[in-house]
């Protein structure tokens, strides 16, 4: 479940795809700030205001060491994103089996489901 604290949901902040490339190199390692910015060509103020976003979603945690705030993935949120995926795996899944039936038996043989999409 959500703490009632975040400000920003994980799908809110996993729609900007300069916040989910953060995720991404926050993924092996903890990192400040300064190293991050050294990743995208916006500007340190800019990555900051992504990376507030992301630490109020839950998804980043930060750790003061001396004057620096460093930067670490805190995966637990994600867990919310999984779940509603999963429930969409089961039209992919039919997808693929369509796909694999009709590389081995060919069009003939392909039965109309009704779902042209």
């Amino acid at each position: 479940m959500a703490a009632l604290s975040q400000k920003h949901d994980v799908f809110q902040a996993i729609a900007d795809p300069t916040r989910r490339t953060l995720l991404r190199l926050l993924a092996d390692k903890e990192m400040p700030v300064t190293a991050i910015s050294r990743h995208f060509p916006i500007s340190r103020t800019a990555v900051s205001k992504h990376l507030r976003i992301l630490a109020d979603a839950g998804l980043v945690k930060e750790r003061k060491v001396g004057r620096e705030t460093r930067y670490r993935l805190e995966p637990t949120p994600l867990l919310e994103l999984k779940e509603w995926l999963s429930f969409y795996e089961r039209f992919w899944d039919n997808k693929i089996a369509m796909l694999k039936h009709y590389v081995e038996h060919g069009e003939e043989h392909m039965v109309d489901n009704g779902d042209d999409k």
